[in-house]
């Protein structure tokens, strides 16, 4: 095992320090260290954050290999400095199954370049009809903790009861796509004064109120745990800022694109700006940072759905919804938040960690704490090239963007995964 040297570099924006990694661990925290067998890495003006975790991603494999694999999707998150990704179950065949999650988190573990969790369907092949093998998921190899049907809502209030009793008794949590179907049938944007102008048949803010103020209330009187997955409306912001009031046992996730872009992208019709749920407006946008910033909203999550070409260079009606997000993540929580790095440090490290149960994740470097960790240069402003995508897919909202920030090194168990901004592997 590889062990380096990291000089001059800043914890959280603290004053430069050296950290030493040796045998997956930081060994030493504190200035003017020396390891003559080390690997020296020259960190003067970056940040050290812990390695970012992400509760939401769709690694497509298996079944669409075309759009995307558990490692190509894995060098993707390196890049963004993630250090665990957790996999949704919408493959193909669904992970509903303890044999497909199996597949999935040995083909992480195969790629080694971050830990792969998955997530396993909370009803069989997503159908919404009846529940999948939730305990043999959990008994499996992968420990499966977190069940969503993700681009599918568990509409049915008895089924979705029966989830949150269910998962209960190993401290589960069901992670909810907010999406009453009878409200958002034909939609193809956000329901409001763009989806007028343009004719698209819009999809309203209530029908994600509507689900998450049922859910919330369900999570309540069984006593479980509920995540609501890519909060995109005001609305939602007030029923989870009253459940949480309550004590209800809910967290929450924004995406980036939520808090940056609006339906007014819609205009272009190119189909890289639709996604589920859709872009909103300005009014939501500001209402989801806020969230963000007080705790409401717990963490960011890229919500990272990789398209194959022929997916997204069609006409808007045909196009299917998803964008990229892992290697942007962090620049946009940069120009959303600015430099607060204890802040940046929670959303997207410590509270995804703590939510997924990920206990080797989600800690600030510091001496005997494993060594999952990305360095930033937050100096640095780039322009968004999709043809330099780790991902397999293109498919990004951000293409010629400027935005801040650059990943410079990360490293999983002390082993590099970037280094100069080039995947190592």
């Amino acid at each position: 095992m590889n062990s380096y040297l990291i000089r001059n570099v800043s914890v959280l924006g603290a004053a430069p320090t050296d950290l030493l990694l040796r045998d997956g661990v930081v060994a030493e925290v504190g200035p003017g260290l020396s390891a003559p067998e080390a690997t020296v890495v020259d960190a003067d003006g970056l940040v050290a954050l812990p390695g970012l975790v992400d509760l939401h991603t769709h690694l497509r494999e298996p079944g669409r290999e075309d759009a995307e694999t558990v490692e190509t999707g894995s060098r993707a998150a390196a890049m963004g400095g993630y250090t665990a990704v957790c996999a949704m179950a919408n493959t193909s065949p669904v992970a509903d199954t303890a044999g497909v999650v199996e597949q999935v988190w040995r083909l992480g573990r195969e790629a080694g370049l971050v830990d792969v969790q998955p997530i396993g369907a909370v009803t069989v092949g997503l159908a919404g009809e009846r529940l999948a093998e939730l305990g043999a998921m959990a008994d499996s190899a992968a420990r499966v903790r977190i069940f969503s049907d993700d681009g599918h809502c568990v509409a049915d209030p008895r089924l979705m009861r029966r989830a949150l009793e269910y998962v209960k008794a190993f401290d589960g949590i069901i992670a909810q796509h907010a999406e009453e179907p009878r409200l958002t049938e034909g939609a193809q944007m956000h329901e409001g004064e763009v989806s007028t102008r343009l004719g698209l048949t819009g999809w309203p803010a209530v029908a994600e109120e509507a689900i998450i103020a049922r859910d919330v209330l369900l999570a309540e009187h069984v006593g479980s745990r509920l995540h609501v997955c890519h909060v995109s409306t005001a609305g939602s912001v007030e029923v989870l800022r009253q459940a949480k009031a309550r004590g209800v046992r809910v967290t929450a996730e924004v995406t980036p694109h939520h808090l940056l872009l609006t339906d007014v992208r819609a205009e272009t019709y190119d189909p890289v700006f639709k996604v589920n749920p859709p872009l909103r407006t300005a009014t939501d946008i500001t209402a989801l940072r806020a969230a963000l910033a007080d705790g409401v909203i717990d963490i960011i999550a890229t919500d990272h759905a990789p398209h194959a070409v022929e997916d997204k260079e069609c006409e808007w009606a045909y196009a299917r919804p998803g964008m990229l997000g892992l290697e942007t993540a962090l620049s946009i929580a940069l120009d959303v938040l600015g430099p607060q790095w204890d802040l940046i440090a929670e959303r997207m490290s410590r509270a995804p960690a703590r939510i997924a149960g990920l206990t080797e994740h989600g800690h600030d470097p510091a001496p005997g704490v494993p060594a999952n960790l990305t360095l930033v240069d937050p100096a640095v402003r780039r322009v968004i090239d999709p043809a330099e995508s780790a991902s397999r897919s293109r498919n990004t909202p951000y293409a010629r963007m400027t935005l801040p920030g650059r990943i410079v090194a990360t490293f999983l168990r002390g082993e590099a995964t970037v280094l100069d901004g080039k995947a190592v592997r």
